[in-house]
């Protein structure tokens, strides 16, 4: 199993997302990127922390490439758009890639600058760079859109993305959706 870390606005979306894709094995909603420990929701939506809310995935690198990873990251948000994503707005929904080793940090780096050279996105504003350390979220906010299909915020942002997921990629999707 290997870690990927991203951060593309709400996480309660890219989690959903995410969680779609087969051989992503477990996705985790926490917070990256900031310079205070052990975060909390309220500090990190004040922006006193400087976190982003970022998900953390466990996936089989057998089933499921990086690359594809970042082609779901991608697709799934705006990464032209500084500190907003959606109705959201703050550094803590920030683009963002952090990267677990130096072959994440080149591939994403690379890979955003393919987007922009095939003219597919024009000023990528994802940060990539090292993952420093990971804190998890609190429990209410893992699988939320799972446990919240019907929330009017899921129902107009996250459900959207899990769609885009479906048809995109639904080959790669998770046999038991």
């Amino acid at each position: 199993m290997e870690r990927a870390t991203f951060g593309g606005g709400c996480f309660w979306c890219v989690e959903a997302a995410f969680k779609e894709l087969e051989g992503v094995e477990s996705v985790t909603s926490g917070y990256a990127g900031g310079h205070v420990e052990n975060p909390t929701y309220e500090a990190v939506c004040r922006g006193e922390t400087g976190h982003a809310e970022v998900v953390q995935l466990e996936y089989d690198p057998d089933a499921v490439a990086y690359e594809d990873l970042l082609e779901v990251f991608f697709t799934i948000h705006d990464p032209t758009t500084k500190d907003r994503e959606g109705p959201d707005v703050g550094s803590q929904y920030r683009s963002a890639i952090y990267a677990h080793d130096d072959d994440q940090l080149e591939t994403a780096e690379r890979f955003a600058e393919e987007l922009e050279n095939e003219g597919l996105y024009e000023g990528i504003v994802t940060e990539i760079e090292p993952v420093e350390e990971f804190y998890e979220a609190e429990e209410y906010h893992q699988d939320y859109f799972e446990k919240n299909p019907n929330d009017a915020y899921c129902s107009m942002h996250a459900a959207p993305k899990v769609e885009k997921v479906r048809e995109k990629f639904g080959d790669d999707v998770a046999a038991t959706q």
